[in-house]
């Protein structure tokens, strides 16, 4: 299996996106390229393979896997995406806490734009479609990602969509066995292997809903099994510091922007709604 997100994402998403369900040969080409992308550039398929320590048809079916036809086309990429935009810091900063923060915070910046990157039009119309026309959404995420369903459910009910989500994870399964086929179950997980939900993930399949996810690998388990999976590429680039580290952060902006694009789509109807809603917001503030 290869790459099927857009064809504008960089190497570097889709390192992000692919790598843990690599083999674990191409996983250690992919990220020695990722890790040094202006080296890599000046490299023959062949130097690479030594470096990593690997054969050079190892590096041959890593571009391949990462969507392009060979390693010259997947150099010329990263050639591009050098281009693009600055290098992302590696946030270390001046050595103070707020040098540190300051860095880190520019390595987000630098590497935001590919959070969108592996997604195509097709693949947010029918998502946000599916969303708009269903009679119930439930919204599924466990763990790390749970706060972010219920962060969705709380902006869909405001824009007009009604929504539920149960913390918990039995709940959400039982909820999800009685969905039924006009309904929509919303699955968010970052890792994409959460137990949990991808045991809620088969009882809605069950009962004949449709499964909508927002998850950060292109080949895990919840992208693998959802009618329609967007994937956002995490922002620390790899499996390992997704583990360490497991920032949700590119997922929240997805999830929040795919509200605005919900409210677009229903027009006069998601207008009023949020007018509605500012309506009680101001009510409940005081002076």
């Amino acid at each position: 299996m290869t790459w099927a997100g857009s064809s504008d994402a960089p190497p570097s998403a889709r390192v992000a996106a692919l790598a843990p369900s690599m083999q674990p040969s191409e996983r250690r080409v992919a990220e020695a390229i990722a890790a040094d992308i202006e080296s890599a550039i000046d490299r023959s398929a062949q130097e690479v393979a030594e470096i990593v320590g690997v054969g050079r048809a190892t590096v041959i079916r890593t571009a391949q896997t990462l969507g392009y036809d060979g390693y010259p086309q997947l150099r010329v990429a990263l050639a591009r995406e050098l281009a693009s935009g600055p290098a992302p810091s590696d946030g270390a900063g001046d050595g103070s806490m707020l040098g540190s923060l300051r860095a880190e915070v520019e390595a987000f910046s630098a590497r935001l734009p590919h959070t969108v990157s592996a997604l195509t039009d097709g693949q947010l119309e029918d998502f946000v479609g599916s969303l708009d026309a269903a009679s119930r959404v439930l919204v599924a995420a466990n763990g790390l990602s749970a706060p972010l369903g219920l962060d969705l459910v709380l902006r869909l009910t405001a824009a007009g969509r009604p929504a539920e989500y149960l913390p918990d994870a039995l709940g959400q399964e039982i909820a999800a066995r009685q969905l039924g086929a006009a309904s929509v179950c919303v699955v968010i997980s970052g890792s994409g292997v959460n137990r949990a939900t991808l045991a809620v993930m088969a009882a809605a399949r069950e009962s004949g809903a449709r499964v909508l996810a927002v998850t950060s690998f292109a080949r895990s388990a919840v992208a693998e099994s959802a009618d329609v999976a967007l994937v956002v590429p995490p922002v620390r680039g790899s499996f390992r510091e997704e583990l360490e580290h497991a920032s949700r952060a590119a997922l929240m902006l997805v999830t929040e922007s795919l509200v605005g694009l919900v409210v677009a789509r229903r027009g006069e109807q998601g207008r009023d709604a949020r007018s509605a809603t500012l309506s009680v917001l101001g009510h409940s503030l005081d002076e």
